[in-house]
């Protein structure tokens, strides 16, 4: 039998809006069906699973003509004859039987049955095609459906909400539609969308409606508010955004249409749609994440144009759901100030349709001359900034000295044994996962609870063992960051390790990865009984990782044992030269340890290949929050150093003494009580 049980968990945003406190998911209070209901679960974050043996899509195509099923080889998927359509008697839109309506992913195995909705891994549908199919039909089949306190409080919404031209009032219509841009967009638009608008909220409501005509599924709702002379706008999902799997316009889609434009919001799908009367799509999750799930329904397109936004993150995105969705079908519309997103194009005045046509293809056999690059410089050049890479919010002066964080590199990580690696490392991810860069950590010295448990602290910037009664509220806004964890712990297969990690960059769109650390795959190489070999493969693992992936890996390695008085280098990590050759940057913990006192500690940026600046800046522990920052008092924040051979020239001075009162790492593990006030909620 094939039982199919997906769910969401309740969600809470406390966020204040016109000076009415919200509730849970960021509603008004008047429009919380009763008081919210907390389910426990044992994991506290999600944890990466992939299967023991991750499948391929040869081997799937050899088990289907093994048992003799045949199947249709598609653009990202395998289409077979579904046993739930041939039990059910479903048929399609044109009366015939849709008997390949089960889509199997070539890179994960997964399958969806297009007809009933059931889904599920390779393995149950090996175990089905095993047992002959008896339990599946005779089974009772479950699609993926809301909670039933989602489904209330999705229909309290829904019925709420009303169109805008129904508005009592013109003058709040017409606000609406200037807030959210819609001045362009024709009421036969919205009402061929659906879209509603929600007064006490002052929101829009996007609704998401079964493919298989299962009714309402879930909502997204869209606030507005202005800041200064431009607007930001903050989403709110139900169910929560981990399963919020919608491709918004997807029941207008036509079996019979061939092309499709995809967009990263809602906004620009209505304008396109609106200029051109293409089939548009919009992402649920923006630039962030294509869940493979979505694929099979853009299996039907052989032509698909991506039109994600206006900036580099946008084209970058784009250039990776065309590598998952098969490049040689995908088009790319290059962001340019005369090729904005679709909805500033529509209210400029601009050809939304010419614009189309000058996308470019995804795909290309070889680059034979600079011609086909031009652009790509250009773009660099004229956005400099973004060109830089994510910035980080908590290390000003990281920003000075690495410019930000750029996916397709290499960042090494060393500092000596209880000097805080860990606990630093975990908050400079989690600066940059807070600002939407998906993260996977592999922690295989700690347990991810332990990890876990320091980076809600950092994320909270306060002690929540002394205030559980807010822990609810934390842990509910640190599960909804892109974050996720290797079950690993102790010695590794480095080929495991980077299965894993290309199953999370394939499912979860992930662009930063961070490896905690390099010692713990060592003992499990089998290539050569010389360790210093064994670690050369490895880095050239994560380097050619990286590289092709596009993603960020940052690796921690331990040093070489230093004398205490002495600082380290670049050539103090631990192995050959390779490591420090290969990174793209080299970041070095250092900690004085003085005989008199506490010691000192500061961050040294020692190889820097994206503009060439390296130097050192201080840091200061706080036991409280688990945090590092700068010294505020400090005289010399940032220290430039003129030679690449890890030597500082001038060291940092310190404003306060006793800067690290205690070895950080055995914070990790350890409650630690303080008499400074707890920090107030961070900015995120």
């Amino acid at each position: 039998m094939w039982v199919l049980l997906r769910g969401g968990y309740p969600l809470r945003i406390l966020l204040p809006l016109r000076g009415e406190w919200m509730g849970r998911r960021g509603l008004p209070r008047s429009l919380v069906p009763g008081p919210p209901r907390r389910r426990y679960r044992k994991e506290a974050l999600p944890a990466l699973e992939v299967p023991v043996l991750p499948v391929t899509a040869t081997e799937i195509r050899q088990y289907l003509r093994a048992h003799g099923i045949p199947f249709q080889d598609g653009h990202s998927c395998l289409r077979a004859p579904s046993p739930f359509v041939k039990a059910l008697q479903l048929k399609d839109q044109t009366g015939a039987t849709a008997s390949f309506s089960l889509f199997i992913d070539k890179t994960t195995g997964r399958f969806l049955c297009m007809s009933s909705l059931a889904e599920g891994s390779w393995e149950d549908f090996q175990a089905s095609v095993e047992g002959q199919g008896d339990g599946a039909r005779e089974g009772v089949l479950l699609g993926e459906a809301p909670e039933a306190e989602d489904s209330e409080e999705i229909r309290r919404i829904w019925d709420r909400a009303i169109p805008l031209w129904e508005l009592p009032e013109p003058e709040e219509a017409q606000l609406a539609r200037v807030m959210f841009g819609l001045t362009k967009v024709t009421d036969d638009t919205l009402k061929r969308y659906s879209v509603r608008y929600l007064r006490p909220a002052r929101s829009l409501v996007f609704p998401w409606f079964s493919p298989g005509g299962m009714g309402l599924r879930g909502l997204k709702l869209l606030s507005a508010e202005g800041q200064g002379n431009e607007v930001h706008y903050k989403e709110t999902t139900i169910p929560r955004p981990g399963i919020y799997c919608n491709l918004f316009g997807l029941p207008l889609i036509s079996r019979r249409d061939v092309e499709v434009v995809l967009t990263s919001r809602e906004l620009d799908s209505l304008a396109l749609n609106q200029s051109t009367g293409l089939p548009t799509l919009a992402l649920p999750r923006g630039t962030a994440c294509l869940p493979p799930a979505l694929l099979p329904y853009l299996e039907q397109f052989r032509r698909i144009v991506l039109w994600l936004g206006d900036d580099l993150r946008s084209w970058e995105a784009a250039k990776l759901f065309a590598r998952k969705m098969n490049p040689k079908r995908c088009s790319l519309v290059r962001p340019g100030d005369q090729q904005p997103r679709p909805l500033e194009a529509l209210n400029r005045g601009l050809n939304l349709s010419r614009i189309l046509r000058t996308a470019l293809p995804a795909w290309h056999k070889s680059i034979v001359s600079f011609r086909q690059l031009r652009e790509e410089v250009l773009g660099e050049l004229s956005n400099v900034e973004q060109a830089a890479g994510i910035r980080w919010n908590r290390f000003p002066d990281l920003n000075r000295l690495l410019k930000g964080h750029r996916k397709g590199e290499l960042t090494v990580f060393t500092g000596p044994t209880g000097s805080g690696k860990t606990t630093f490392i975990s908050e400079y991810a989690l600066d940059l996962c807070t600002q939407g860069v998906n993260t996977l950590w592999g922690s295989f010295e700690i347990s991810n609870v332990r990890l876990a448990r320091v980076m809600l602290t950092q994320f909270a910037v306060g002690r929540l063992e002394e205030q559980l009664d807010r822990y609810d509220e934390w842990a509910d806004r640190f599960e909804d960051l892109p974050l996720y964890f290797m079950t690993f712990h102790g010695q590794q297969s480095i080929r495991t390790v980077i299965d894993t990690m290309q199953h999370a960059v394939y499912v979860y769109d992930i662009c930063h990865v961070v490896i905690d650390n390099l010692q713990f795959m060592m003992g499990h190489e089998q290539l050569s009984t010389d360790r210093i070999a064994a670690q050369d493969y490895i880095v050239g693992a994560f380097r050619k990782f990286a590289t092709d992936n596009s993603c960020h890996v940052t690796l921690v390695i331990h040093p070489r044992k230093e004398d205490d008085d002495k600082e380290l280098q670049t050539a103090s990590i631990f192995g050959s030269a390779k490591a420090s050759q290969e990174a793209d940057n080299v970041l070095i913990l250092q900690d004085r340890k003085l005989v008199t006192g506490p010691g000192k500690r500061y961050l040294q940026v020692s190889k820097n290949r994206f503009d060439g600046d390296v130097g050192v800046f201080p840091l200061e522990f706080n036991k409280s929050s688990l945090t590092f920052s700068i010294p505020p008092k400090s005289k010399a924040r940032l220290k430039k150093v003129k030679d690449d051979n890890g030597l500082v020239t001038k060291k940092p001075s310190s404003g306060r003494k006793g800067a690290v009162p205690q070895n950080s790492e055995t914070c990790l593990g350890q409650a630690h009580h303080s008499n400074q006030p707890n920090p107030s909620k961070p900015s995120r």
